[in-house]
Order: C-alpha cells, then structure tokens, then sequence
C-alpha cells in the first residue's frame, strides 16, 4: 500500500481485510506475536496497548461530566472551532452512519455529535464526551493513535486493539496551535467500513488544516517563545514566522524573557555556564547568531528584548497567580527546556513545576491530580497518586487503578529506602527533566 497511514487501498475487500487482521489480533493478544497483514502503524500502536492495558475487552473511562464537562470544553482553544468542524463535516455526521468526535491533546473527548440512534451505539463502548480515548485507556483507536504519532491515520474495523471497538472504523487528524506547533487534540470521524476509502482521511486532514488556518487568523501579533516539554523553544514572530531554535539560543531567550529588565553580559554567562570558565568571545558568537535569527528584537547594552513577548512559562504562572490551576495544567506542556543543564533555566525549571506541583496537591481537585499524574513528569510522584486517591469518590471507575499504583510506588519507595544513600519511600519521584537524561 502506498500510503501506510491508509487502512485500505482502492478494489481491497473489507470482509477479507477484516478476517485477516482478525485472526492477526487473537494471534498477538494471546501469544505477542504480530502476524503477516498487518501495517506498521498498527502493529506499533497494539505494542503499546498491550504495555499499558490488561486486557483487549475494556471500556474506556469517563472523566468528566455534567458541569465540569460544560467549563472544560468552553475554555478549550478548539471550542472557537468547533463550528468550522460541524460545517465541514457535521452533513456526514448526520447522516445516519457516522460520528463528528473532536478530542483534546490528551485523548479526552470534548465532542461526540451525529444521529441519534449512531450516538447510542456509540456510548455502549463509552465513545462519548468526556471519556479518555488517548492509546493508554482506549488501545488502538484513529483520534488515540492520531495524537501518539501526530500524523493523521484510519484504523479500520479489527485494527482495533479493544475487541468491543472493532465493529467501527474511524479515521483521525492532528490540530495543532499554528503559532507555536503545541498538539490541541485531533478531529475524528467514525463509523462504518466505507470509512476506511481513502477519501475520509483526506477529508479529515483538511479539516484539521482548515482549523488551524482559522485559529491563525484569530492569534495575536505578540511574539511568542514557546519552550515547555522541549529540548528547543519556537519563537512566533509579530510577522507569523516560526523560528527553530537551537538549544544554546533557546536558553537565551528564555533567560531573557524571564528577566526583562536585562542582563549583563557577566549575569548572562553565568546564567547560562555557571562557573565553567568560558570565553567572553563564545557568549557574544552565540548571541550574534542569534541577532541574525530574530533580528531587532535581540538589543544590548544590558542584553535584553526590545519588545514584549508572550511565553508558555509566563502563561502558566498568570493562570497560577489568578488560582486557575486547571488552565495552568492545560497550558503546561511539560518541564523548561528539560535537557538543558544551564543553571538560570535550571532554576526557572525548578520554580515553574514547583509552583504548579504544590497548585495540584493544594487544590483536592481530582481531576488536576488525574492529569498530573498521567503526564510524564508524575507519574512516578507518589504524593500525588496518594493524594488522588483520597480525593476520588469511592464510587469512581478509576478508583481500583489510582489505588494499586500508589501502593506500586508506595512499595517501590519503601525498598529504595534500604538501598544505601536513598531518600527513603517519602521522597517524590524524579522530575521528568532528570529521567530524561542518560
């Protein structure tokens, strides 16, 4: 097949199609073995299910509802385009065979809207808003597996990793923020085999990029420096250009725009060699590279930005002061630049996840403690799998699960503590910034 993101190809037959990968999927759920017939893509993402689920016979979880559903979907960046997706895509969605879903970044659904009766179909198998669809609580399904690979894909019928999703085929794309590239969530279409033409990819994919452009026209015009969860920062220009940083240039700038009042050209090399003795003549290469790169936003004589500039950090820490600490977590999208090792990034690392940590335990807020503790840089953190426990109802779905990971760390914890020069079994797992290196 030429296109491997394609479930099938023009002329395939979906009833052969269906019975081969079938008898590929009971092949590898009960030996791990991935048989002839089956993509790469989907081959991948069956891996991954099975090295995060128990079984391939589950529901996926439902984690918001009712109001708290409502005040997360209208604060959400896709809600301003949600009336582009159902008029691109809500006709088809209402004609009786298919569903319209729009996911966040995390796999959880905002939006599941089509025919009634399709739509009743659909929630035997939670596929509903506010349910968790990313691969790590859904298995192989398009919106997951879109977001886990950010590539637009179809998965057709028994590509399906949870045996009760395989009478279904969808086909998914990725939205992205056009300013800074960061993953919004995915648009999806589900339903039937005849999803599985090539058309119903192509016409996802559009609509995704229709959505980005129509986000693009209603962003701002102040530059933005985007450096959370990756190793190099993009800076959005006034002028809609999207800057790759390097990792030497995005550790300037961040260090600038945390202090806008300047730095020395002394201040600026410690805070970014500490006390290895570098050259004067290595910072001032580094930061006439740079100049050629951003132009007049970079001035001198103290070293500082001439003009304002918007950043992910300091969107954070604005929805912190304001107590918003669900906007702060959505806004978060992991540790400052987490393999840099410059001690200023170090220490504006360090108090931009401490503020937001001691936010999330503070708060009781389950859901904050949920997401905190789903995310890379929680989910070893054994204070917040506790405290998630103690806010849980006793009657919630998740609560078995939360349960037997505080008491896996809680265990691991207490054998460390034996283990000589250990903190001991109270001691918070290591941030994501510190596993990450080798």
């Amino acid at each position: 097949m030429a296109d491997s993101w394609l479930s099938m190809g023009y002329g395939d037959d979906p009833a052969e199609r269906s019975r081969t990968v079938r008898g590929a999927h009971e092949e590898f759920v009960t030996g791990g073995t991935v048989g002839a017939g089956v993509r790469p893509v989907v081959a991948g993402s069956w891996r991954r299910s099975a090295a995060a689920l128990p079984a391939a016979d589950f529901l996926a979880p439902v984690e918001l509802d009712g109001t708290e559903l409502e005040e997360y979907r209208r604060a959400h960046p896709l809600a301003s385009v949600m009336p582009l997706f159902r008029e691109l895509l809500g006709t088809i969605a209402d004609d009786g065979a298919h569903l319209l879903a729009v996911c966040d970044a995390y796999g959880r659904m905002l939006w599941v809207e089509g025919h009634r009766g399709v739509r009743g179909r659909a929630e035997a198998m939670n596929f509903v808003a506010g349910a968790r669809w990313d691969e790590r609580h859904a298995g192989t399904n398009a919106p997951g597996t879109a977001l886990a690979l950010d590539h637009a894909v179809q998965i057709f019928a028994t590509e399906h990793y949870n045996r009760a999703v395989q009478p279904w085929t969808c086909a998914a794309a990725p939205v992205h923020d056009p300013r800074t590239g960061r993953l919004l969530g995915a648009v999806d279409l589900t339903g039937g085999d005849q999803l599985a033409a090539p058309h119903s990819l192509a016409l996802v994919r559009a609509t995704a990029l229709a959505a980005e452009a129509r986000l693009a026209a209603g962003a701002g015009t102040r530059p933005l420096l985007s450096a959370l969860g990756r190793d190099e920062a993009v800076l959005a220009t006034a002028d809609g250009r999207r800057v790759h940083l390097g990792r030497r240039h995005s550790e300037i700038l961040v260090l600038l725009a945390a202090h806008p009042e300047g730095l020395t050209g002394d201040q600026l090399a410690t805070a970014l060699y500490g006390e290895r003795p570098v050259p004067p003549v290595t910072l001032r290469a580094e930061l006439s590279r740079l100049r050629r790169l951003v132009g007049p936003l970079l001035g001198s004589r103290p070293y500082r930005l001439c003009a304002p500039v918007e950043t992910d950090v300091a969107r954070v820490e604005r929805e912190l002061a304001a107590g918003d600490v669900r906007g702060a977590l959505r806004s978060y999208d992991g540790p400052l630049l987490p393999s840099s090792e410059a001690p200023g990034v170090c220490r504006v690392r360090r108090v931009v996840e401490g503020r937001l940590r001691r936010a999330v335990l503070s708060c009781g807020d389950a859901w904050a403690l949920q997401l905190w503790a789903d995310s890379a840089w929680g989910e070893e953190d054994l204070e917040v799998w506790e405290r998630l426990l103690a806010a849980l109802p006793v009657s919630a779905p998740q609560r078995g699960g939360v349960a037997a990971e505080a008491r896996r760390l809680r265990e691991a914890y207490t054998q460390d503590a034996y283990a000589p020069g250990a903190p001991g079994p109270h001691a918070r797992g290591a941030t994501f910034a510190q596993r990450a290196r080798p």
